[in-house]
């Protein structure tokens, strides 16, 4: 069982830009080849707020008409210090506070496969923070972005991570899967 960061970044190491917006990612369309055996691996999906209205208001409720259900059949802890919307029909558990606090509920809940931190950036570097998390797999963009929300506002140089891997998708992917060094 891991605690993985899996996700996209432009070249200069931005996850949205300011505006919170992900246009530049979605111009490529679907995401990695890796993505369906990443998930398939995945017990317990854990994001922050930003992320989860950003799935709410370009995913779910993209059609008010017509919503989508939500997209995973694995529980999901949201971490926020606001009352969201809740989805109908889903597993999802909110939060607030330390992850430490929460850990192994989502160990417990992910019956022996991986925990994925979707994001944002912050709430990964807690999970680093307080030695829980194992690897970043990251797919690198060719785009750059300026400013906005950074892949991991963390200082991580000593140790450095170790990089186990790296494949190339397409025209435009660069997938790096690095491990998180402890001392």
């Amino acid at each position: 069982m891991k605690t993985q960061y899996y996700t996209a970044s432009s070249l200069d190491g931005f996850v949205a830009d300011s505006e919170n917006s992900l246009d530049w990612l979605l111009q490529f369309g679907e995401p990695a080849e890796s993505y369906p055996k990443f998930i398939k691996d995945i017990g317990v999906i854990v994001m922050g707020s930003t992320t989860y209205e950003w799935l709410l208001e370009h995913e779910i409720n993209k059609n008010k008409d017509q919503p989508k259900p939500w997209p995973y059949e694995q529980p999901a802890w949201v971490f926020s210090t606001r009352n969201l919307f809740v989805v109908p029909n889903a597993d999802i558990r909110f939060v607030k506070g330390d992850v430490k606090a929460v850990y192994q509920d989502m160990v417990n809940a992910a019956q022996g496969k991986n925990i994925w931190v979707v994001g944002g950036g912050d709430l990964a570097g807690q999970f680093f923070d307080q030695g829980l998390l194992d690897e970043l797999i990251i797919t690198i963009t060719p785009v750059t972005l300026g400013s906005g929300a950074p892949l991991l506002p963390r200082r991580i140089s000593n140790p450095p991570l170790k990089l186990l891997e790296v494949k190339h998708y397409g025209d435009f992917y660069a997938e790096l899967r690095y491990e998180v060094v402890r001392d």
